[in-house]
């Protein structure tokens, strides 16, 4: 009995000594939105297309994995994640330091801030410091003043953000007492309210309202007023990914590296956004 019970106690020491097997990345899934243009946003016959979706074939060549992409709607994304539906999100996902709590992300591979998006020929349109750029960490007193400009302008005004998205989150902190915050689980959904003037205002990513501008169906709404980037938008748009998962990011971290360093990142920076996005 009691050499079985030496054999019994040096199993489990094994056991317990032997490190769980590392997990097998030769296949990769990866969820996008398929409706944030033009990160990723889905073509006429179906299929995703945009920014991301270009980025994600070469980070997976670099990577010498196999990946499929999938479509997800923004509001499942990351508990989409956490329950294993899929392995990375690719879905103009800022990393911000809330969503850290839940996840991780590899480094920034791209980052456009957030502005806003008014109808042709409206008060609004007309918001002050059009195109300026106001970065909340580098920039905090500068920041502060330009919100301290807009927030008359905007009181009272109904705005429209995606929800879950890191405009609400910036609008709500700065804003939330002057406006009324209306969030929509789409951004195609408060395109429409603004066209139909149930909303006065809307907050998005200025390359998103870019390629809106220049669709025939909405050509009236316009980017207006200061850009903003940082603090609470993020360091910008990264790869999430699973906290437990270190060993994915490393490989997408080094994978991002060399198609910043080579040039390619900002090759497709500049044929989807029409300048450079790429965080260096």
């Amino acid at each position: 009995m009691k050499r079985f019970l030496k054999i019994a106690a040096l199993c489990v020491a094994a056991a317990v000594a032997t490190p769980a097997a590392a997990k097998d990345w030769s296949h990769v899934t990866i969820a996008t939105e398929g409706g944030f243009a033009p990160w990723n946003f889905t073509a006429a016959d179906g299929t995703l297309t945009g920014y991301e979706v270009d980025l994600y074939k070469i980070l997976c060549e670099r990577m010498k994995v196999e990946c499929t992409l999938i479509a997800q709607n923004w509001d499942g994304m990351i508990p989409g994640l956490l329950a294993g539906k899929y392995d990375a999100i690719m879905a103009g996902m800022s990393a911000t330091a809330k969503r850290e709590e839940v996840i991780s992300f590899s480094e920034p591979y791209g980052s456009t801030g957030q502005t806003f998006g008014a109808l042709k020929g409206s008060e609004m349109a007309k918001l002050p410091m059009a195109g300026e750029l106001f970065n909340l960490v580098n920039n905090p007193e500068g920041s502060k003043k330009a919100i301290e400009t807009l927030r008359p302008l905007l009181k009272d005004k109904t705005v429209g953000v995606q929800s879950s998205a890191i405009s609400a989150r910036f609008m709500q902190e700065n804003f939330g007492d002057e406006i009324t915050l209306r969030e929509y689980k789409a951004t195609e959904q408060h395109d429409l309210d603004l066209l139909a003037g149930r909303i006065d205002l809307i907050v998005a990513s200025p390359a998103y309202l870019k390629t809106v501008s220049e669709q025939e169906a909405t050509a009236d709404i316009v980017i207006a007023g200061p850009r903003f980037q940082g603090g609470v938008l993020g360091r910008g748009s990264s790869v999430g990914l699973r906290k437990e998962d270190n060993d994915l990011r490393e490989m997408f971290n080094k994978a991002l590296e060399e198609v910043k360093a080579d040039g390619t990142a900002k090759k497709l920076s500049e044929k989807w956004f029409g300048f450079d996005v790429t965080v260096y």
